[in-house]
C-alpha cells in the first residue's frame, strides 16, 4: 500500500498580528453570512429538523381537524369544540466538530484544507443563527483540542471564526472517533452535529460514530485536495506526511507509482462510504478546488 502522502512541504503555523486576523474574520463574515443569507435559508431550515411540535393555540374546531387534538378542557367552558394547533419547535443545538490536525494544512489549489473547513464551519454557523440555534464547537486532532459550549448570536459565531483562524493544536495526528466520543459524553440533549475533516483517521471510528449518531443527528462533510486522488507526472518529488513528520522522495514519473496512489485513494474513499452508510450518516465531499456550496446545496437537499 503506497504511503499516504498528506503534504509536499512543511507547514509552519505564523504568528498573525490581531488587527491581520480581524481583517480575515471580517472578510469570511461577508462572504459566509451572504451566503448563509441567500443561499442556505430556506434548505437549511427544512433539512434539519426542530425537536418536535411544540403547542401554540387553540381555536374552534373546523371540517377536518383530527379529533385526537381537540382540547377537551376547552371545549366544556366554552360548550362547542376547540383543538390544540401546534407548531414546529425549530430550535436546534449545532455542533461543530472541526478538524485542526496537520493534513488540514495542506493544500494545491485555491486554499489549504482548513481555509475550506473555515468557510463551511462559519456558513452553517451563520445559518444556525438565523433558525434561531445555538452553535457550539470542538475542535480535535487525536484529543479534544477545545471545548466552545453552545451560544447564541453574531458575537459568539464572530468568537469562533477568529478561534479557527489562529488555533494552535497541541497534537498533529487525527483521532475522529475521540472527538465522536467526546460528543456523546458532553452533549446531554439531542443536538445536529456537522463533523468537518480529511478524515484521515489513525484509526477506526466506525463504533464511535454509530453509538454518537443514535443520540445525535451526525453529518459529515469530507474536505479534501485532489494531489490526495492524483499525483501530478512532474518528475521527483519530496513529500512529506504532515502528521507523521515522515518524509521521502517519490518519483511521480512512474505510471505504476500515480496509479497505486489513485487506487489508495479509491479504496480509502470506499472504506469511508461503507462506514457512513453502516452508521447511516449522511455525509458531503468537496475539493479545496471546488465550489462548497454546490456540495452543500446537495446535502440539505438530499435530506429534505
Amino acid at each position: 500500500m503506497p504511503p499516504r502522502f498528506v503534504s509536499c512541504e512543511s507547514h509552519t503555523y505564523k504568528e498573525v498580528e490581531t488587527s491581520d486576523i480581524l481583517k480575515k474574520v471580517r472578510k469570511i463574515e461577508i462572504k459566509t453570512r451572504g451566503l448563509s443569507q441567500n443561499i442556505f435559508a430556506g434548505q437549511y431550515h427544512s433539512a434539519f429538523k426542530g425537536r418536535g411540535m411544540a403547542f401554540a393555540e387553540v381555536r374552534e374546531y373546523q371540517y377536518g381537524d383530527d379529533v385526537r387534538d381537540i382540547d377537551w378542557n376547552v371545549t366544556a367552558r366554552f360548550q362547542r369544540p376547540y383543538v390544540k394547533v401546534f407548531e414546529e419547535e425549530r430550535e436546534l443545538t449545532v455542533m461543530l466538530l472541526i478538524d485542526v490536525s496537520g493534513s488540514l494544512d495542506f493544500g494545491t489549489s485555491r486554499q489549504t484544507k482548513a481555509d475550506m473547513v473555515t468557510e463551511i464551519a462559519a456558513t452553517l454557523a451563520f445559518s444556525a443563527i438565523q433558525n434561531n440555534d445555538k452553535i457550539g464547537v470542538i475542535f480535535f486532532s487525536d484529543r479534544i483540542e477545545k471545548y466552545i459550549p453552545p451560544q447564541k448570536g453574531r458575537k459568539h459565531i464572530l468568537y469562533i471564526i477568529r478561534e479557527m483562524l489562529d488555533f494552535h493544536p497541541q497534537s498533529r495526528k487525527t483521532d475522529v472517533g475521540e472527538a465522536m466520543e467526546y460528543l456523546t459524553r458532553v452533549m446531554k440533549r439531542h443536538c445536529t452535529a456537522f463533523v468537518l475533516s480529511d478524515f484521515y483517521s489513525n484509526s477506526s471510528f466506525l463504533n464511535a460514530l454509530q453509538i454518537a449518531n443514535r443520540k445525535h443527528d451526525v453529518v459529515a462533510i469530507q474536505v479534501y485536495d485532489k494531489r490526495a486522488k492524483e499525483l501530478p507526472d512532474v518528475g521527483l518529488m519530496r513529500v512529506k506526511d504532515a502528521e507523521s513528520g515522515q518524509e521521502m522522495y517519490i518519483d511521480t514519473s512512474s505510471k505504476k507509482l500515480r496509479q497505486a496512489h489513485t487506487r489508495y485513494w479509491l479504496e480509502r474513499e470506499e472504506n469511508l462510504r461503507q462506514t457512513f452508510a453502516k452508521s447511516n450518516v449522511d455525509w458531503a465531499s468537496v475539493a479545496t478546488d471546488e465550489d462548497y456550496v454546490k456540495a452543500m446545496m446537495a446535502l440539505f437537499s438530499q435530506r429534505s
